[in-house]
């Protein structure tokens, strides 16, 4: 076991109330905060959110002896997403990985005990969030995931890339914790400039960038498998996969279920 249970990976930029609010609802819910730890990384040019981090969220966590470490990067922008969440991940030291963002409110009183309770299942937990969106939008991963891997996620759709592994793996897990994602196109709130900002690599099969794109595709494939010989290593169910690559399970099946209000599109395996 890590020393701490759930690691919180939070990357913010320009944001001061959002940046609050975002990370009080996870402290204030929290049933033990002694087990979580936050991974925070702020671009080192975004003096609003470094002060904001010094002068309003630092001293809470101390004073209530939360772990955490504060990183600085070169701004990636929104395209390096998953740079700046695979570098978090590698500062962490739970035994989960948590997922977060600057406009994400908890709204769970013990959320942390529900995610606690799965301690030692190797599957990727999916809040309930936005139209009950099929993807874990907030992932939250086995740390052995990461040590697997040496990454969380190789495109910036985190979420998407994670969730299409789970998938095609059958190890997705729907948890009983309620997230709102305090977005601009959802709630109105929060339009700023890093939602005006925000460009999904997502759409255009031939963009070489693109999450559709045949690279990414057989990336996640590769990934997938290697997955799937560490379960199998650890004696878990792998027959999904293994029964998708000889053509004779459909990997999407408890995606379209799980898909009540059609927020996703085809996606398929090559």
């Amino acid at each position: 076991m890590k020393k701490q249970n759930i690691s919180i990976l939070l990357s913010t930029h320009k944001r001061t109330d959002a940046f609050s609010n975002s990370v009080f609802s996870l402290i204030d819910l929290a049933h033990d905060t002694s087990t979580l730890e936050f991974i925070i990384g702020v671009d080192n040019n975004d003096t609003i959110g470094q002060n904001h981090f010094e002068t309003v969220i630092r001293p809470v966590l101390e004073e209530k002896g939360i772990s955490f470490k504060a990183i600085h990067f070169e701004p990636l922008g929104y395209l390096g997403l998953n740079r700046y969440y695979n570098t978090l991940a590698k500062h962490a030291n739970g035994n989960w990985l948590f997922v977060w963002c600057d406009d994400a409110i908890m709204e769970t009183k013990n959320w942390d005990k529900v995610i606690g309770d799965c301690t030692g299942e190797f599957k990727l937990l999916k809040v309930h969030t936005h139209n009950e969106h099929p993807y874990s939008i907030f992932p939250i991963v086995p740390y052995e995931w990461y040590e697997l891997m040496g990454y969380l996620s190789r495109h910036q759709l985190i979420d998407t890339e994670l969730s299409s592994i789970a998938y095609m793996l059958d190890i997705m897990k729907i948890i009983e914790v309620d997230v709102t994602h305090d977005r601009s196109d959802l709630t109105g709130n929060n339009a700023d400039e890093n939602a005006n900002k925000k460009h999904y690599l997502e759409g255009n099969p031939q963009n070489p960038q693109d999450f559709y794109h045949i690279s990414f595709q057989s990336a996640r494939f590769i990934d997938t498998d290697k997955i799937c010989a560490y379960m199998k290593e650890r004696g878990l169910d792998t027959s999904w996969w293994e029964n998708t690559k000889l053509g004779k399970q459909d990997p999407w099946v408890k995606l379209r279920e799980n898909d009540i209000n059609g927020q996703t599109g085809p996606l398929r395996v090559q």
